[in-house]
């Protein structure tokens, strides 16, 4: 099964790289799940000030374009991961990890569609 684990930060936003230290504990978080043939995918995110929401409304053919910063710290994605698992238990075990490594946030765990059977 695979599943898309969307990382939401619980501070600020801060447009700065991460620092070397952030990137070698998440190195080796990464190196252990591609190791353990877990992930497919991962990457994070710049500050949403580089990004825009594109909105559809209700009933309608109108695209609304807002462009970043989005204050609200909940709305707000710093990245994701790719992953394929036996279990959802799975998923959350590794996402644990990673909350670890990545700090304070909250990450949505969300079961894809298998679409490759298709």
């Amino acid at each position: 099964m695979r599943y898309l684990c969307l990382y939401r930060p619980q501070v600020p936003e801060i447009d700065r790289p991460p620092t070397e230290e952030d990137m070698a504990k998440m190195g080796k978080l990464i190196g252990e799940m591609a190791k353990a043939g877990v992930l497919l995918a991962t990457e994070g995110c710049q500050v949403s000030a580089k990004g825009c929401r594109v909105t559809l409304e209700p009933g309608s053919s109108k695209f609304t374009v807002t462009d970043g910063p989005f204050p609200e710290t909940k709305e707000l994605i710093a990245g994701f991961a790719l992953i394929q698992v036996k279990t959802k238990a799975e998923a959350v075990e590794w996402t644990k990890r990673f909350l670890t490594v990545a700090g304070t946030g909250q990450s949505e765990i969300r079961l894809l569609h298998d679409t490759r059977a298709m």
